[in-house]
């Protein structure tokens, strides 16, 4: 790809403020992208290297977020025009409602970094996780964390319905699971690391993913906003490919390393920790029935009958295939 060269030798950037007035690309040459903190992905060196800003021909702010479903609820507003991460059921509450996103690549797949952790005082593990039944638990709402809970009871045979749902970002349920608040934490990244401390996995990434439940993220994207942009769009996934493939590299994550902690708010250890967990898919595997091929319509359908199920959401569509655009994916192929 020749945006691979503009990465490699991008001169050292920083991004304008955060929480910059959105406006559309075409009328005020410039974006806003919404992303996570304690999230370490490689298109963050791409980010502080200037290197979208470059390709695309338009100022990107960047503005983070703690939840996925904040991040709906900012492109619904027109604050944001693309984010990077989003989690796939805060993508699906948020389309089954009627918002009209679309999934434009898969960002990430983390079976290991989104998980459950009961306290440890508890001595619960998955041989007797029946015992869970009528515990407190911090969840976000909405989200993969969520998701993954509830797809966990259910195959332990534990009513969730039973327990004490508190709705809190995963920042602060490890903090109240630290502090004895709640008996179970479910979240990811940092915060993941940090319960971790005071608790113990029930399942893990191997054990979730042979039982069908799959952790991945998208970049997403307005339906309007993807119409009336698809080249800049498409320059905005390639770059991101690029980055990908350059830290696929291990050649080069010397150089990356440092520059992707400091924008993800890390140190470096915790950041190669995390990041070591994560699979970035190529644009080809992308493409392939795997992926947006067929199978991420069809694991959404699922997500949205759970969460119907649940109580969660009021209905679900009733298919997910127009929630998918990989017309700009297969363009940033040839950039």
């Amino acid at each position: 790809m020749k945006m691979k060269s503009k990465l490699m030798g991008a001169a050292a950037g920083l991004a304008m403020a955060l929480g910059a007035q959105a406006a559309s690309a075409a009328g005020h040459g410039e974006i806003t992208v919404g992303y996570f903190l304690e999230w370490p992905m490689p298109f963050q060196y791409a980010k502080e290297m200037g290197t979208y800003d470059e390709a695309l021909g338009v100022k990107v702010n960047w503005v983070s977020f703690d939840t996925g479903t904040a991040m709906s609820a900012a492109m619904a507003s027109g604050d944001v025009q693309l984010s990077v991460s989003q989690g796939v059921p805060p993508f699906v509450v948020a389309t089954s409602a009627g918002q009209d996103l679309q999934i434009l690549d898969v960002a990430v797949s983390y079976a290991d970094n989104d998980n459950c952790v009961v306290a440890e005082a508890l001595e619960i593990d998955k041989t007797n996780a029946g015992e869970l039944s009528g515990k407190k638990v911090a969840v976000p709402l909405g989200t993969a964390a969520h998701y993954g809970f509830l797809k966990q009871m259910s195959h332990f045979g534990v009513d969730a319905g039973s327990m004490g749902i508190v709705d809190m970002a995963p920042a602060e349920g490890a903090v109240a699971l630290e502090q004895g608040a709640v008996d179970m934490f479910c979240g990811w990244g940092g915060a993941l690391r940090r319960a971790k401390e005071f608790g113990n996995v029930l399942l893990t990434g191997d054990e979730k993913t042979e039982l069908g439940i799959l952790v991945f993220d998208v970049t997403s994207g307005p339906a309007g906003f993807v119409a009336e942009n698809a080249d800049l769009v498409s320059k905005f996934l390639a770059v991101t490919a690029d980055a990908n493939a350059m830290w696929a590299d291990e050649a080069n994550h010397a150089t990356m390393l440092p520059v992707i902690a400091k924008d993800a708010g890390m140190d470096e250890k915790a950041t190669m920790e995390t990041i070591a967990t994560f699979k970035f898919p190529t644009i080809e595997e992308q493409l392939s029935a795997k992926w947006l091929g067929g199978n991420a319509q069809g694991f959404m359908k699922g997500v949205a009958d759970v969460f119907v199920a649940a109580g969660s959401i009021d209905g679900a569509l009733d298919t997910y295939e127009n929630a998918v655009n990989s017309g700009p994916l297969s363009a940033a192929h040839g950039m």
